[in-house]
């Protein structure tokens, strides 16, 4: 399997053959406002004009939103076989959270739809209820989410402003609760946790433990496993690659 990132671009061009008999897996660094599937387009478009190739399968390996930044890690060839494990991995994010507001999506994708104060929320408070959220729980995902029900997603039950069917909780694990900035009411964390947790409503939650509301005003995912966002490649840079 060869791995494409910052480490590994000033090498050889990997041929069509390393993605066919080995697997290709390429760490991008999503720009803000495109989504996933933006990105696996483009690259697979690239792919499939450099090496004159009439298709090649490619996809990513967890959904980061179009507000969201950060390492997306992409399979082609035959490393799509892998893309369990990697999803499987645990994740890093760098999460700007806004406190005294909410909103619908529990991001900046909606706008504010109720405010709450926030004056009272101090640092020795945060980091007492951050301690709560450590370890093993139940999480209630998102109703604007890719969470699959009824064979749908929940975001097109929400967008369509229909009733959305009952969300199940899911088990999550969050490891480590960095504060790297505080100053009110914006806070930035660095976080640690398992698969499947949805940072926007960890963002929902912290608010209301602290009483008050809070949404997700930045995130920014920088590690999965042992891949980092830092040395990934931009859509720029790929392309440069794969002229």
């Amino acid at each position: 399997m060869f791995i494409l990132d910052r480490n590994t671009m000033k090498g050889p061009i990997p041929g069509p053959e390393v993605a066919i008999q080995e697997g290709l897996v390429i760490c991008i660094d999503k720009p803000l406002n495109w989504t996933s599937a933006d990105v696996v387009r483009k690259i697979r478009f690239r792919l499939q004009r450099h090496w004159q190739l009439k298709k090649i399968k490619v996809g990513h390996t967890g959904t980061l939103d179009p507000l969201a930044t950060g390492l997306l890690i992409i399979c082609a060839g035959r490393a799509t076989r892998m893309t369990d494990e990697f999803q499987a991995q645990d994740k890093e994010y760098i999460a700007g959270i806004t406190f005294g507001a909410t909103t619908p999506s529990f991001d900046l994708e909606h706008e504010i739809d109720a405010t709450y104060p926030w004056e009272h929320i101090t640092r020795n408070s945060v980091e007492t209820k951050l301690k709560e959220f450590l370890g093993e729980q139940l999480q209630l995902p998102p109703v604007y989410s890719a969470k699959i029900i009824d064979g749908t997603r929940a975001y097109e039950f929400a967008r369509q402003g229909l009733e959305t069917p009952q969300m199940k909780k899911n088990i999550i694990q969050i490891h480590e609760l960095d504060i790297t900035e505080f100053v009110p009411p914006y806070l930035t964390l660095r976080i640690a946790c398992s698969k499947g947790t949805y940072i926007r409503a960890f963002a929902r939650d912290l608010g209301h433990t602290l009483g008050s509301g809070a949404y997700l005003s930045s995130l920014r995912r920088s590690a999965s496993g042992s891949y980092k966002a830092d040395e990934a490649l931009g859509i720029e840079e790929f392309e440069n690659i794969f002229t």
